[in-house]
């Protein structure tokens, strides 16, 4: 048994989530049921980023304390995550204590080592971002990633000697092929790396809401942690409480995060551990934004949209569905409401529930509820096996719109074979051949389902599981732990007692928005 550890960013809460929070949750969220299902030892974290100025800021906006602030959106996160069927194993916030005492003891230890040194800071930074920026970088006077206005600072600031392990993060990406996905964000950050690299600012005198930078005697000012440094450490301070867990999932974990914070993942954290004394983690996974008009979607740019809105106008496993089959990961993909009602129908309202409700309703009339399946009354398909062997593969290399498209084949195959070989025309011969031959055409098709609705499990949860016991399998997907050997041809039970279909996916009517 391995070890899997999968990690969202932590979402900063100034506001609800949106779509872009989750489409990260999703994915990890896939990625851990797929490993449980494989027997691997997993373990799943997400969780809220909830220190500095944007909180402080925003606070003072709605007549709130910050705590108070946090407190109230971040049960809108725990819900839309609870709403999705999000597996995690842990919900880190880092205004907990475990977290501040952990941030605390590795500021502490890399102000003894000399590593974070006091100085002066002076520079643009960038509110939103909570990014510190140059003058070669900014973009017309403006934050080269949300193009809005900087700040000038000049302040007491505690840095990170991060130019001391720029030359040693760089050797590890190129030693370590495999260490950032895609390609593209790789490349990236190796061409940022071949940069001049600076030392960077871990602390503000000028924030109160944030965990308190070690005193040392040096500092004129109280200083507080950088809200990067802090929200970082999220990966190790939330293993803090669960004891054996850094041992045991550390070295394994892979950070599933957005484009825009790659250089934070890949260049700052890396550092920081490295720095610290600290293993790596196995892989940093970034995938592209989800956009609108090809404007990133977000709720800095006010084009956010309400994923909680989105599961009751389509379903939740319509939404999980659609927006691991519509996009590449790795790229961006331009959302369109259109679009999404259009896969949704044609993929499962068409394809999948429409495949198993004709299976089971012609098993149903032509051989009875009860069932007894042999070897001899299942031939399996070439659509079968390509999945079998081809979708673990798409799935650990993060293409996930390959490994759908694979599973809809045997959709494809049951729905062409049904047409080609006319059940019910065999159904009305007398003959011991043709009653036979219909057996196995219903039983294949039946057990083509079965494999398909497992393989689908990782992505459409509920539909899945609903879809199976329509079947007559009796397989528990509770935990979804160590299930793959039933994944294979012919592995599940001998005896069946299918149930009378339900629509899985009702058709979804898509009506034009209304000109304005």
């Amino acid at each position: 048994m391995s070890s899997y550890y999968v990690t969202t960013p932590i979402y900063y809460v100034t506001d609800a989530p949106h779509i872009g929070h989750l489409y990260t949750t999703v994915a990890a969220d896939i990625l851990a049921r797929y490993h449980r299902m494989r027997g691997d030892d997993v373990w799943f974290l997400t969780g809220t980023d909830e220190h500095g100025q944007k909180i402080q800021k925003k606070a003072t906006e709605t007549k709130e304390t910050p705590q108070q602030l946090v407190d109230r959106v971040v049960q809108r996160y725990q819900a839309a995550w609870e709403k999705y069927g999000i597996t995690h194993d842990d919900f880190i916030r880092t205004t907990e204590e475990r977290h501040k005492t952990v941030v605390t003891e590795y500021i502490d230890k890399l102000m003894k080592t000399g590593d974070i040194y006091l100085n002066e800071y002076e520079g643009w930074y960038c509110v939103p971002d909570e990014t510190y920026l140059t003058d070669t970088q900014l973009v017309d006077g403006k934050c080269p990633e949300c193009g809005r206005v900087v700040e000038k600072l000049k302040e007491e600031s505690y840095f990170f000697k991060m130019s001391a392990y720029a030359e040693r993060l760089r050797k590890h990406i190129e030693a370590n092929p495999s260490f950032i996905f895609p390609e593209s964000r790789k490349n990236e950050v190796l061409g940022f790396l071949k940069q001049e690299i600076r030392d960077i600012s871990v602390s503000r005198t000028t924030i109160t809401w944030g965990i308190a930078m070690p005193k040392d005697g040096k500092a004129k000012k109280e200083h507080k942690v950088y809200v990067w440094f802090d929200a970082l450490t999220n990966y190790i301070s939330a293993l803090s409480n669960h004891p054996g867990k850094f041992d045991s999932h550390w070295d394994q974990a892979i950070h599933i995060v957005g484009k825009d914070i790659i250089k934070f993942h890949a260049v700052y954290w890396p550092t920081f551990l490295m720095a610290l004394g600290l293993p790596l983690p196995k892989q940093i996974v970034a995938h592209g934004w989800l956009t609108d008009s090809n404007r990133k979607i977000s709720k800095s740019l006010g084009n956010a949209i309400d994923p909680m809105v989105l599961a009751d106008e389509v379903g939740i496993d319509g939404m999980r569905y659609f927006l691991f089959r519509e996009f590449s990961f790795g790229q961006d993909g331009e959302y369109t409401k259109e679009g999404m009602y259009r896969r949704i129908n044609s993929d499962l309202a068409n394809d999948f529930g429409n495949s198993v409700s004709r299976v089971t309703s012609m098993i149903l009339k032509y051989l009875g509820e009860n069932i007894e399946i042999s070897p001899e009354d299942l031939e399996k398909p070439l659509a079968v096996t390509a999945a079998l062997e081809h979708y673990p593969k798409n799935i650990d290399a993060y293409h996930f719109e390959k490994a759908l498209e694979i599973v809809s084949n045997i959709f494809g195959f049951v729905s062409r074979d049904i047409e080609e070989s006319q059940p019910w025309a065999l159904a009305k011969k007398e003959d011991a051949e043709s009653k036979a031959k219909l057996r196995k055409y219903l039983l294949t098709w039946r057990e083509s389902l079965r494999v398909a609705s497992l393989l689908l499990y990782p992505f459409v949860p509920t539909s899945a599981e609903r879809a199976l016991a329509t079947l007559g399998d009796t397989v528990s997907l509770k935990d979804g732990k160590n299930v793959w050997g039933i994944v294979e041809w012919n592995k599940g039970p001998a005896k069946v007692t299918l149930a009378k279909p339900v629509p899985l996916f009702p058709r979804l009517e898509y009506k034009e928005p209304a000109a304005t």
